[in-house]
């Protein structure tokens, strides 16, 4: 590792001793090989962060949601256009049986929202989620419009996952993504009992969080992520996998396995992370360009990038995306929750700057 890792390290140094952030990771694979692992700041009062120290990251692991998904595409338990209902029948209630992986994938669905009765006391019960997903009418017609589904996304992929499989979306991160890249511990949905005493604890930025724009843009319960549900034992125990707990490490070398032909050959990287819809997302109001399971371009990128990145950053500022025009893997993890992405923003600025001088 060389000027990049130390340009990015001294940035995260910066942020943490001058107090806008109180522990961060970043870490970033340019063709095939590590050019960053850089990590500041502390997993709690009295214990550093490490590499290999989990963080609780929100929708950032909608990118391992996602991936397994594809993968359950590749090995042929499923395909893109399979209907719901061929494994889940009745998930077509209310006019949902048109539904298809392919709408789950591109937040087209039309269940942006938990239904009313489903609380965080409710979330680690797998079997009452999802018989109320199946009984709830959408908001659109699946395939019409698409609106960030926060929670229900990974629920919607993972009883199509166990239904195809037997197994839980946990096994599957295990079985097909962790131990086989030699990341275990390092990317969880459910974790073992024992592993959250090492994971680190998320704080909140307490003002300057926006009032809710939508009704329950990310679920009927709250209107902005909170460190108390993510430093929950029961939640980082459950298999919640719109959400979940992960190494900036892990994630990056998780896509650098997808850029890499390891996890999918090339073929499949260009399906999945190709336009496959675009329109005005129904939650936030702002114009959405959705690949399979992943939003289209770098966030903060010119627009005369026309960057071909996709991945998913996570609410408190995370981050995680994968450029297969620039072979790049980039993830951000960190400890404190803030409305906005400007530390994520402020790192992958220098990691451009270093591309545009190396391409």
């Amino acid at each position: 590792m060389g000027e990049l890792q130390d340009r990015i390290q001294r940035r995260l140094d910066t942020l943490v001793d001058t107090g806008a952030e109180t522990g961060l990771q970043v870490a970033v694979y340019e063709d095939g090989a590590l050019i960053v692992d850089a990590v500041a700041g502390t997993a709690a009062p009295g214990r550093p962060l490490t590499s290999g120290t989990p963080i609780f990251s929100f929708s950032t692991a909608k990118n391992v949601a996602a991936m397994l998904a594809h993968l359950l595409v590749a090995r042929g338990f499923l395909g893109y256009d399979s209907p719901v209902t061929d494994l889940w029948p009745e998930f077509g209630a209310h006019g949902k049986a048109t539904a298809t992986l392919r709408h789950v994938l591109t937040h087209t669905v039309g269940l942006p929202a938990m239904p009313r009765e489903i609380t965080p006391r409710e979330l680690p019960d797998w079997s009452r989620v999802c018989e109320s997903l199946a009984a709830a009418e959408p908001c659109w017609p699946p395939g019409t419009a698409t609106g960030y589904h926060s929670f229900t996304f990974g629920y919607l992929v993972g009883e199509l996952a166990r239904r195809a499989t037997g197994r839980s979306m946990s096994e599957l991160l295990r079985e097909w993504i962790t131990t086989p890249l030699g990341i275990e511990g390092q990317l969880y949905f459910g974790a073992p009992e024992e592993a959250p005493a090492d994971f680190a604890r998320l704080e909140q930025q307490a003002s300057h969080w926006p009032a809710a724009t939508a009704d329950a843009i990310l679920a009927p319960w709250e209107s902005r992520p909170s460190a108390d549900f993510g430093n929950t034992g029961t939640i980082l125990r459950a298999d919640i996998p719109s959400v979940g707990t992960a190494t900036a490490h892990g994630l990056a070398a998780m896509y650098n396995a997808v850029l890499q032909g390891t996890l999918v050959d090339a073929a499949r990287l260009t399906e999945l992370s190709a336009l496959a819809f675009e329109g005005t997302d129904q939650v936030f109001g702002n114009p959405a360009r959705m690949a399979l399971g992943f939003p289209i371009g770098r966030i903060g990128a010119p627009a005369e990038e026309n960057s071909a990145a996709f991945g998913w950053p996570g609410g408190g500022g995370s981050y995680a995306y994968a450029d297969p025009a620039r072979g790049v893997a980039f993830a951000l993890t960190k400890t404190r929750l803030v409305p906005n992405f400007d530390t994520a923003l402020s790192v992958t600025a220098i990691l451009a700057d270093h591309l545009s001088g190396t391409r």
